[in-house]
């Protein structure tokens, strides 16, 4: 049987800091599968691109203008040639052997359209931390249904992997959206198909003050509302759900940041 092709994309600028990391948690993956590495960063002045030119032999990359994070990915998507595909962030990082589950979860179920699996938040330092945050999503995607998933979005987007094939119908990530435009991809796959939840580490979301989730939480959260309504416009009783889930979640967020606030004094 022949190898599956997997395609990862990671959208860059400026993030010489993490980047190297991400690029080795990548290219170390072993397993029986083929790999095709892309990144395509935004025209960073940092540093990154000596760095990109360092793995030239073992990647491919393009660096110059665009339109943000949205549109790096879908340039990626669209460059892509496996027949699965997923994208990385350029400060996260793939587990060991993650490649490996996810080229074995889709060869043993042909009709299978998309996985996610298990992810750790990691601090700058690669430390581990928010353990309660990973095992409460680990509780919600042993219970996944749709249903759910407009009310919470538990999906980690550095774990999914899915065939390319279904972004011919699903289309691509929507350029309107800055900071839940996974969420709304995530609710577009729901309705064709459920998928397959791994329940082994993928994947090592990481979680710093000016990263995006740790600068603009709110707004977030707030786009991530917005979504759900329209994903399910009818569903007064989910968009009330939704909505107190938000709230709660909005007001941990807080709670966290000014812990942190307090503990730096």
């Amino acid at each position: 049987m022949s190898h599956l092709r997997i395609s990862i994309i990671t959208p860059s600028y400026n993030q010489r800091q993490f980047i190297e990391r991400t690029i080795q948690s990548v290219l170390s993956q072993r397993g029986a599968f083929e790999l095709e590495y892309l990144i395509v960063d935004g025209g960073s002045t940092d540093g990154t691109l000596e760095i990109l030119q360092r793995y030239s032999g073992d990647l491919h990359w393009r660096s110059g203008p665009d339109q943000g994070q949205t549109d790096a990915i879908n340039k990626g998507l669209r460059q892509a040639t496996g027949e699965i595909v997923g994208w990385l962030n350029s400060d996260d990082l793939l587990a060991p052997g993650a490649l490996s589950r996810v080229a074995e979860a889709f060869k043993r179920h042909p009709h299978l359209e998309w996985v996610h699996g298990r992810c750790d938040i990691v601090d700058a330092r690669d430390q581990v931390i928010r353990k309660w945050i990973s095992a409460y999503k680990h509780w919600c995607c042993r219970r996944y249904s749709y249903s759910r998933l407009l009310t919470e979005n538990f999906i980690s987007q550095m774990t999914v992997f899915w065939r390319r094939r279904i972004l011919e119908e699903t289309g691509y990530l929507n350029m309107n959206l800055k900071l839940a435009f996974d969420y709304d991809l995530w609710l577009r796959f729901a309705k064709r198909s459920d998928p397959l939840y791994i329940a082994e580490r993928l994947a090592s979301f990481r979680w710093y003050e000016t990263s995006k989730s740790g600068a603009h939480f709110i707004q977030q959260f707030d786009e991530d509302y917005n979504i759900a309504c329209r994903h399910a416009p009818d569903h007064r009783w989910l968009r009330w759900r939704k909505h107190a889930k938000r709230i709660r979640t909005v007001w941990i967020y807080k709670g966290l940041s000014l812990f942190r606030l307090n503990k730096a004094y």
